[in-house]
């Protein structure tokens, strides 16, 4: 199922999102918030159409075709799998799919344990809380889903601002940040409504908490990323994110890394205090997926460019670096996700094909 205003190559049809979105949003005159950076509630106004001056969002790279055997084991999985994350309880694994579907996939053995129907098409997946549950951002629906784990019931739905891309449990007072892709907008959600929705970003794309109530957005339209502070629902810092910023995730304790993927590169930023980008390490590849471990140390990207997963060591001044060589990937490795107990990395590959690839880490 193609998403409205979503292209679907035919080379390996990988999840384009930024360019198609702009024509079928931005360029249509979408009804967004108001210009008041920073203040709560929720408004409305007219988006500035024309976005002068701001190249096109970055994506991900067209895969080759494949040269090496993927490292591990490979399993199909469903159409177009791409936001994927791991159950710290039981090893779980839960796949984002096309059509408003959900895998789960068990830890150990061949074989899928079941897909289930949520209310939306997501592109992101990331767990409420340490684990319980998973939010699934329906970007064909305006949903935000909560899907209780391991059932894979729908626990609860709040309706959003426009194509949710992303969203996070910001750990505080139960409060979700949404990024609301196509309504240039973040939204805040607690107790199963919308509380809050700020203008900022031209296009909002990946987000991570990074604890203390702070929260990075990734403007992929602006290259920017945008720091939000949950408890007072109010943005406190937009800064430069290189040529072509995509996702984000937390490395440690009040910093996230963002893949500049259009630039080649990694940025570590500070969001405590006054945020600030502690390092920038390039990297040839495209990256685009990004996971990292509990204690921020290690930061995994998936390089479409080149069909490889690589680990960055990440010291404890943020600067990042490169930690060993490379694990071959299934194409188009749009996604990954890491089971820090069993010492494992999950790899989506977002084709029409649909795999799954587990790479046990050295």
């Amino acid at each position: 199922m193609a998403l409205p205003g979503r292209a679907r190559p035919a080379v390996a049809q990988p999840a384009y999102r930024h360019a198609a979105v702009l024509a079928a949003g931005v360029a249509t005159g979408l009804t967004v918030l108001a210009a008041c950076a920073g203040c709560g509630g929720t408004t409305t106004g007219t988006a500035d159409t024309a976005v002068p001056g701001l190249p096109p969002a970055a994506e991900p790279a067209v895969a080759p075709p494949l040269t090496v055997r993927p490292a591990g084991t490979v399993r199909p999985v469903g159409n177009g799998p791409e936001g994927v994350l791991v159950d710290p309880r039981d090893g779980q694994v839960i796949v984002a799919l096309r059509a408003r579907r959900l895998a789960l996939v068990g830890a150990d053995g061949p074989g899928m344990v079941r897909t289930v129907a949520v209310p939306g098409t997501a592109r992101h997946l990331q767990l409420a809380g340490a684990a319980g549950s998973v939010l699934v951002p329906g970007e064909d629906t305006d949903v935000l889903a909560e899907i209780d784990l391991p059932s894979g019931r729908v626990s609860g739905t709040t309706r959003v601002g426009r194509q949710p891309h992303d969203a996070a449990d910001t750990g505080v007072a139960g409060r979700i940040v949404v990024a609301d892709e196509l309504g240039s907008a973040v939204s805040f959600v607690a107790d199963g409504r919308e509380i809050a929705r700020l203008p900022g970003p031209v296009q909002p794309g990946g987000l991570a908490s990074a604890g203390d109530g702070r929260v990075g957005v990734v403007d992929v339209r602006g290259n920017a990323l945008y720091v939000y502070d949950a408890r007072s629902m109010r943005q406190v810092a937009r800064l430069p994110a290189g040529a072509g910023p995509t996702h984000a995730v937390q490395v440690g304790a009040g910093r996230v890394a963002v893949a500049d993927t259009r630039g080649n590169a990694i940025e570590v930023f500070s969001l405590t205090g006054t945020p600030r980008r502690l390092a920038r390490l390039p990297l040839p590849g495209a990256p685009y997926g990004l996971a990292a471990s509990a204690d921020g140390t290690s930061l995994w990207v998936t390089l479409t460019a080149r069909n490889e997963l690589v680990r960055l060591a990440v010291d404890a001044d943020g600067t990042p670096r490169r930690d060993g060589p490379p694990y071959p990937t299934v194409r188009q490795a749009n996604s990954v996700a890491v089971d820090e107990t069993r010492n494992r990395a999950y790899v989506a590959g977002a084709t029409s094909a649909g795999t799954l690839q587990t790479i046990d880490l050295r």
